[in-house]
């Protein structure tokens, strides 16, 4: 089985389409699947908009959802014939609900050069060793979107504003990761909402623009926390782990998740510093962080020498599972969070 595509190549893939689907380009079929839904839900809201004219829509255009139907209703609709128009077009919404949707797979290795069938599945896949998606395989095409790891998305945020034509600090970009998480959906929300609250020319997007349009500081963040961990700045660090202890629905391993990936990163590069021979591009490129943040990574792993890096992960782990409730004693979440920072403090 084919590994699964890298968020780069995805997006490459998906902005191939919707190049294709504005121009007027159109597969047969499209299934659209994955546990991150940003990419098959833009792929299908353009070709909802680019597929028809205006007038077309009332007589080539059916939208159903996967609880309603079943896979004989589609392919009845799918192989009929468009009416005063080029095209028509079937899109199946929520398609993993239909019961029926393996059946789909008669109709797809055989579809109409008139019909666009979209089957769109949200947060599901289709199971690759089965008919439905070999035959797609053959004849349309498949975007599959998996989710983002948390250390791959200040990347994708600032590959996100490059369409755009825009800049985002390294800073800024790690910062709005922190707000918003994976969600795609929610970045690009966001990211709508701060550039119709920035001054009209401007090309660079810096930390206090996402402070003041998304409502969340820096100051009191993980991303601000790490970075006072890896130069021991142990009164700001113990300062910033009170406050994120405060926030409303704190869970520890919320702080415990992005603490081990920073660590885990300390023994890389160790690693690759005692490999010898590696430029700082190549180390940042190894670790998967933007070369900016390499001078905080050099005192961190002065700050933090193989031993105690390797004792620090010992420490998340052993912290991850209090926080999931295992030998936590009475101590609150906050509490255990501020405990935790004291000792990677004084490993």
């Amino acid at each position: 089985m084919a590994a699964a595509k890298s968020y780069l190549e995805t997006a490459r893939e998906v902005s191939s389409i919707l190049e294709d689907v504005r121009s007027g380009i159109f597969k047969s079929i499209y299934l659209l699947m994955g546990e991150e839904p940003y990419y098959p839900d833009l792929v299908c809201d353009a070709i909802l908009d680019n597929c028809l004219q205006e007038w077309e829509r009332d007589f080539n255009q059916t939208v159903c959802y996967g609880s309603d139907v079943d896979a004989e209703t589609v392919i009845t609709a799918a192989r009929r014939f468009p009416m005063m128009a080029e095209r028509q077009l079937v899109v199946v919404k929520e398609a993993q609900q239909m019961k029926s949707l393996e059946e789909l797979a008669v109709y797809c290795e055989n579809p109409l050069d008139s019909t666009v069938l979209v089957i769109l599945m949200h947060g599901a896949s289709a199971d690759k060793r089965r008919a439905l998606y070999k035959a797609v395989l053959k004849t349309g095409i498949i975007v599959e979107s998996v989710p983002l790891r948390d250390y791959e998305v200040p990347r994708w945020i600032a590959s996100f504003y490059e369409e755009k034509g825009l800049r985002i600090h390294p800073e800024a970009a790690a910062l709005m990761a922190e707000c918003t998480g994976a969600d795609l959906g929610k970045i690009a929300v966001e990211t709508e909402k701060l550039l119709k609250n920035l001054p009209e020319g401007t090309v660079e997007i810096g930390v206090a623009d996402v402070e003041k349009n998304i409502g969340f500081s820096r100051q009191y963040s993980i991303f601000e926390l790490t970075k006072c961990l890896s130069f021991r700045d142990a009164p700001n660090a113990l300062k910033i782990a009170a406050r994120i202890g405060e926030t409303p629905r704190f869970a520890l391993p919320m702080a415990v998740a992005p603490l081990y990936t920073h660590f885990s990163r300390i023994l890389k590069y160790h690693a690759l510093i005692q490999k010898g021979g590696v430029s700082q591009a190549d180390v940042a490129k190894t670790l998967g962080v933007n070369p900016y943040f390499m001078k905080e990574y050099d005192a961190a792993a002065r700050n933090y020498p193989l031993p105690r890096a390797m004792n620090a992960i010992s420490l998340l782990a052993e912290y991850d599972y209090k926080g999931k409730g295992g030998g936590g004693g009475e101590a609150t979440p906050a509490e255990l969070l501020v405990e935790l920072v004291v000792k990677l403090l004084n490993i």
